[in-house]
């Protein structure tokens, strides 16, 4: 074959394979660039799940722990009427939902792609009551629906492995593959780069989570409510938001304030 030839059919294939990846977000309609399947995403993320739960403390407390499935399996069904109301079910093929609460005094929680969720005590102590957990568990399934741990995990591939396909990252660099895993749904920090899609998708979640908890049956306005007692939550001052993963305080509750009348058209209580 010519190499002019070679050359085009190269640029071609690597153009369709760009166009195949580019997929859409529910309800917001950004574009990402995703090339990890969802099969792969869900195989790790249960693997990973297993072993975290296994390493942790689950709490003993019932009635917060059937607190955080209630309010888990509340989402759950909001979720998934959205994506029967718009075409979207596909979204949640292989997903094998689950809600723990973990002891842990860190203001923290988790959703895994597949919709494995984490509930850490600490945040119970912010969150205050139902819809305030609602918020915060309306936000953490809102990266799993985007797809934002694909997502990071396309961009972590392609910067800190240098376009390495999945499988063979796994297999020669297992460690830092996982490791890049881990921090696609949110363990872990990261500065540079992947800076600005790191806050592009925690604002995203925010306005996946509000339409969610509103269908769910609670109240958006909850969401600037916690929000502001996050703020007030936090130890020591904030990085610049320059320097930060996520929104400012005052910049999340702003916009969440100006997405809260969207919210609310389907918020049936």
């Amino acid at each position: 074959m010519k190499p002019a030839i070679k050359s085009h059919i190269v640029v071609l294939s690597a153009a369709v394979l760009l166009l195949s990846s580019c997929t859409e977000v529910a309800i917001t309609g950004r574009k990402q660039f995703n090339l990890v399947p969802d099969s792969v995403m869900h195989s790790m993320s249960y693997q990973s799940y297993s072993e975290f739960l296994s390493q942790s403390k689950l709490s003993t407390n019932s009635a917060q722990t059937m607190m955080v499935r209630r309010v888990g399996a509340n989402i759950q069904k909001a979720v998934e009427k959205y994506c029967a109301e718009n075409d979207l079910s596909d979204r949640l093929e292989g997903y094998n939902w689950e809600f723990n609460l973990v002891e842990d005094k860190s203001l923290n929680a988790w959703c895994m792609p597949g919709g494995k969720v984490v509930i850490y005590t600490g945040i119970l102590t912010v969150t205050k009551n139902e819809p305030g957990l609602a918020v915060v568990m309306g936000h953490e399934i809102a990266h799993a629906i985007a797809r934002h741990g694909a997502e990071r995990m396309t961009q972590g591939l392609i910067v800190e492995l240098g376009g390495m396909a999945l499988s063979e990252a796994l297999a020669s660099s297992p460690d830092k593959t996982k490791n890049l895993f881990m921090r696609s749904y949110g363990i872990g920090t990261q500065y540079g780069v992947l800076l600005p899609y790191s806050r592009t998708h925690e604002k995203e979640a925010d306005h996946l989570g509000l339409i969610f908890m509103a269908m769910a049956g609670y109240n958006p306005n909850e969401a600037v409510d916690f929000w502001q007692r996050m703020a007030a939550a936090k130890e020591g001052p904030a990085p610049p938001e320059i320097l930060s993963t996520h929104p400012a305080d005052s910049t999340r509750i702003k916009n969440i304030q100006e997405l809260i009348p969207e919210a609310m058209k389907y918020y049936n209580p």
